[in-house]
């Protein structure tokens, strides 16, 4: 068993030196982009956290003048996220492009893979509605959505909603992503990503999407409460840093509404079963429910494929 010391450890473990961490991300990012030969870089910027630190980060290692920041709202993204984007790129002087990829996205039909697209809501009732879909579908089946799409939908209640559902908030990545490689090989420069640690053990990301086909992934290895302290070093303002993490891509619906646990639990979590914690032990140092932690188990299981390519053993 576990002593009473060992939630401080932990806690404690988690913590990072930020200012050396800033300095060691520095450095990886200008060794990127002189390895691969690239002239400068490019990255998506959301007007969240996690690609407001990769915006310092980038900046403070190669200069404001060398990076470019696509900024690629769609009809359904949040005006404040547009917003607060622009408004951060105009702060740290570097260039950005505000690309609308709505055009794109309505080529290839995807607004209508979604039942509240095909008549016209105001912004709050769809974030309402979909907030409301999202619980009935917990109610009905014990599970998350999020958790459900994870793999395929094979004799799983409601599979043709969960498959268009992925289609149609996935491909929305996947354009930032041909995007940010068709201006990022135009320009020569290094794509940089913005995932970090806790959505990539959970799944909690788009499969050859923005946040996971890039060059170089500076924070990857950061669980997202590591990510919240760096930025408050890097002195990222408030109006990122204090609101709730979202992957914009879903009306209405935040990363711990999808997830189902605050990242300040998933996190701790995450680590005890990185150091082969038993399911009683994390519960008992965390107070929290074993079948939560089995759920956070399953999920970073579950998603294993989206974190590998897998191949046929050859004789």
């Amino acid at each position: 068993m576990n002593s009473p010391n060992d939630l401080a450890n932990l806690k404690s473990s988690i913590s990072i030196d930020p200012g050396n961490l800033s300095l060691l991300l520095e450095s990886f990012i200008r060794d990127y982009m002189e390895k691969l030969e690239r002239e400068g870089i490019i990255l998506g910027l959301s007007g969240g956290i996690d690609s407001a630190v990769v915006a310092v980060l980038c900046k403070r290692a190669v200069g404001a003048e060398k990076v470019v920041a696509l900024i690629m709202p769609e009809k359904d993204s949040a005006e404040k996220h547009k917003k607060d984007a622009l408004h951060f790129a105009r702060e740290l002087n570097i260039e950005a492009r505000l690309i609308d990829i709505t055009p794109y996205l309505r080529k290839f039909g995807s607004y209508k893979l979604l039942l509240l697209n095909k008549v016209p809501l105001p912004g709050k009732l769809k974030d309402t509605l979909t907030k409301k879909a999202y619980k009935f579908y917990e109610r009905k089946t014990g599970e998350t959505p999020f958790s459900a799409s994870i793999s395929g939908f094979k004799d799983k209640k409601f599979s043709s909603y969960l498959a268009k559902g992925n289609a149609y908030y996935r491909i929305k990545h996947r354009v930032r992503m041909v995007l940010l490689y068709l201006y990022g090989e135009i320009e020569n420069r290094l794509v940089v990503g913005a995932a970090n640690k806790s959505e990539c053990k959970i799944g909690f990301f788009v499969k050859h999407g923005c946040d996971a086909a890039t060059d170089i992934m500076p924070i990857m290895g950061l669980y997202k409460t590591q990510v919240r302290e760096l930025a408050k070093y890097l002195n990222i303002p408030s109006n990122i840093t204090g609101k709730s993490p979202s992957p914009d891509i879903i009306p209405g619906i935040t990363d711990e509404e999808a997830i189902g646990i605050p990242y300040e639990k998933l996190d701790l979590v995450l680590l005890a079963l990185e150091r082969g914690w038993g399911i009683s032990e994390i519960a008992d140092t965390l107070e929290i429910e074993e079948k939560q932690i089995e759920y956070i188990r399953n999920l970073t299981l579950k998603s294993e494929h989206m974190r590998r390519v897998y191949l046929p053993e050859l004789q």
